[in-house]
Formats: C-alpha cells, sequence, structure tokens
C-alpha cells in the first residue's frame, strides 16, 4: 500500500499531470510501480527513459512528429518526477535540467520557431520559452506564470490555447521554479523576474509589445496580479487559484507542499518559511491594478481555499470572478471549460488593448 506522501500526491495532483501532457496509462502503470514516497522519482524517471528511447528510434527512422510527442511525454514525466520531490537536491538537479532538454528537443520537431530566452538577475538569470502562433503576424503576447511547483515544461497545452487564437506564449521561469529556482529562491516580489524577460524580447518585431497580459496559476496566481500592478506593459491579468495570503493557507496545505516551500524560499526551517509565506500577500497591491482582471477558481480546491481567489477579484478595482462549482485546484479536472474561457477572456482584452 502506497505512504501517505505517495497517496497525497496521486490525490491532489492526479487530474492536473494528465491534463498537463502525462498519458492516464503512463500515470497509471508509473504509480502502480510506488509504494514508497522515495521511490517517486526514480519510477517517473524510468517512465521518461522509455519515451526518450521511443523519441530517439523515431528520430533515427525520420519520424519527427513521433519523435517530439515522445520527447514531451518525456519532459512531462521527468517534471513530474521532480515537482515536490525535495528528498535529493541533486537528483532534482538532474530531472530538472534533463526534462528542460527533452521539451527543447520536442519544439524541435512540434514548433521549430520556439525560442529560450534568457535574461539576467541577482547574479543569475531568468528563463521563458517563447513561443508563436504559426503565420501569425505581431500577435498579443501571454506571460504564462507557473506556481510553486510546477514550471514552463509543463505548459505545452495552456501555451496551445493560447497560440490556437492568435496568441504568443512566453512562459517563464521565475525566482524558485524551474531551473531558475535552482540558482534564485522564491520571492515576494515576482515581478522583477518578469521585467527582464520583457525587456530581452522588446526588439522582436514579430510580437506586439503594446498589447501583453499575464496568467498565474496556483502560487502564479499570487505572482500575476503582482505583475499586472507593477508592470506597466502588462495589459490584462488572470489569476487561476491564486492565494490572496498564501501563508493563511499554510496549514491547510498537504507537507510535501510545505516542504516544497521551504525548499524553494531557502528557508532554514518550516517556521521560517511559514513567515516566509505570510510575505506572500496582495494587501494593497490589488488595489494598484487598473487593467482588465479576471480570477479563476473552483469551490472544490482543496489547497488554496477559494475565498483566497474570491478576495483577490473583491479588492481589484473592476475585478471579475468565476469560481466553478465542481473545479478542483486549478480547474485541472475542467480544462475543456476553463482553459478555453481564460484564453478567450485574455484574448478579448487584448484586442481591446490595441
Amino acid at each position: 500500500m502506497a505512504d501517505a506522501r505517495v497517496q497525497a500526491a496521486i490525490e491532489h495532483w492526479a487530474p492536473r499531470m494528465i491534463q498537463n501532457g502525462v498519458d492516464y496509462n503512463d500515470f497509471a502503470r508509473t504509480t502502480a510501480r510506488i509504494d514508497a514516497w522515495e521511490r517517486w522519482l526514480e519510477e517517473w524517471s524510468r517512465t521518461a527513459d522509455e519515451h526518450e528511447a521511443y523519441a530517439l528510434t523515431s528520430e533515427e527512422a525520420g519520424r519527427g512528429r513521433t519523435a517530439g510527442e515522445a520527447w514531451l511525454h518525456a519532459s512531462v514525466s521527468r517534471h513530474f518526477g521532480k515537482f515536490v520531490w525535495m528528498l535529493d537536491p541533486e537528483l532534482v538537479a538532474g530531472a530538472t535540467h534533463r526534462s528542460v532538454e527533452a521539451m527543447r528537443r520536442a519544439h524541435r520537431h512540434l514548433d521549430p520557431n520556439a525560442e529560450r530566452i534568457e535574461a539576467p538577475l541577482d547574479g543569475a538569470r531568468v528563463v521563458a520559452n517563447l513561443r508563436r502562433p504559426p503565420q501569425a503576424r505581431r500577435p498579443p503576447l501571454v506571460v504564462l506564470i507557473p506556481g510553486l511547483d510546477s514550471t514552463k515544461e509543463e505548459f505545452f497545452f495552456l501555451e496551445q490555447a493560447h497560440l490556437a487564437r492568435g496568441m504568443a506564449t512566453l512562459s517563464v521561469d521565475g525566482p524558485g521554479q524551474g531551473e531558475t529556482g535552482l540558482e534564485l529562491p522564491i520571492r515576494r516580489d515576482f515581478e522583477a523576474g518578469v521585467t527582464p524577460l520583457l525587456d530581452a524580447i522588446a526588439n522582436r518585431a514579430y510580437i506586439d509589445h503594446h498589447r501583453i497580459g499575464a496568467m498565474g496559476v496556483s502560487l502564479g496566481g499570487y505572482y500575476a496580479p503582482r505583475v499586472a500592478a507593477f508592470e506597466p506593459r502588462v495589459k490584462a491579468v488572470v489569476g487561476l487559484s491564486g492565494p490572496f495570503c498564501f501563508g493563511e493557507t499554510w496549514e491547510g496545505l498537504p507537507p510535501v507542499t510545505r516542504q516544497t516551500f521551504t525548499v524553494k524560499s531557502g528557508a532554514s526551517s518550516e517556521e521560517e518559511a511559514r513567515e516566509r509565506a505570510m510575505e506572500l500577500d496582495l494587501s494593497e497591491v490589488c488595489g494598484r491594478i487598473g487593467v482588465p482582471a479576471l480570477y479563476v477558481t473552483g469551490e472544490l480546491d482543496r489547497l488554496i481555499p477559494w475565498r483566497q481567489t474570491e478576495r483577490q477579484a473583491k479588492e481589484t478595482p473592476g475585478g471579475e470572478f468565476v469560481c466553478y462549482p465542481d473545479g478542483n485546484h486549478g480547474c485541472s479536472n475542467k480544462p475543456y471549460r476553463a482553459r478555453p474561457a481564460i484564453a478567450d477572456w485574455m484574448g478579448e482584452r487584448l484586442a481591446e488593448a490595441s
């Protein structure tokens, strides 16, 4: 029988993993092999190895599309192997780099125009993937912001929802996230990591820099409103299942999530981590937002209570609020409703901004 940490991961994140590219059959067979949390990364790495082997065989046979899809499966398998697994920093770093490389190879086959963007920050760097809708001329841009345990490699299908509606996407690894998080800890003023990335692409003439939006998921739903409040280039913002004050949710978070924040915030103890979580607070921030803002959540969210997200909307001038009665955290059990609705809203607001 799986231990409590394995069971918590399955119960909290199964829909999220599947909507972001983990095949249901991979999910079922991989988790069936895991009876202890210590084996979580090992078994997901084993699944990723199988996809990488198939990708290489497909490349040798000249089957580019098949290879790209296999690399994509490998990338998300490695990502979800280490996303809240904090037991060995070296193994986590290795899985992070291999997930990034697998996504790069997936892009080579599935979206050759995808670009890797890097920008300096605090002696290190922030990193993003820039993708453009095919044949679009100067499309608007949406900055996609992960949460505590997500990364840009998790966003391929979220990107697709925006690309299909004529928007370019910039999926970021900011402080505390993905490969950037290996160098820089979480910081409450997340906008400090987005501004240099926007500066880095400011000379891209094929992007309409007057129509930029930001969308964040989970803890990214805290980060995105900050970006909208302090980065004047952002003209519309969406927060999905974001906290108003992350520290207020602390006691209700799964132990692996609290441990993940402790590590990624650079705290020396869980008590110090809780204090740092309290600093992630939108008091006196939402009131600064002067652009269209949409806040979305699910009433069944067990990680970030829906009233946290509702408070974001109430304290944002003109903020809109949508709560799906049967939606979970990130509405990942309703991607067929939430994602199109969010992308449609963003596309309409950015069109109005032109």
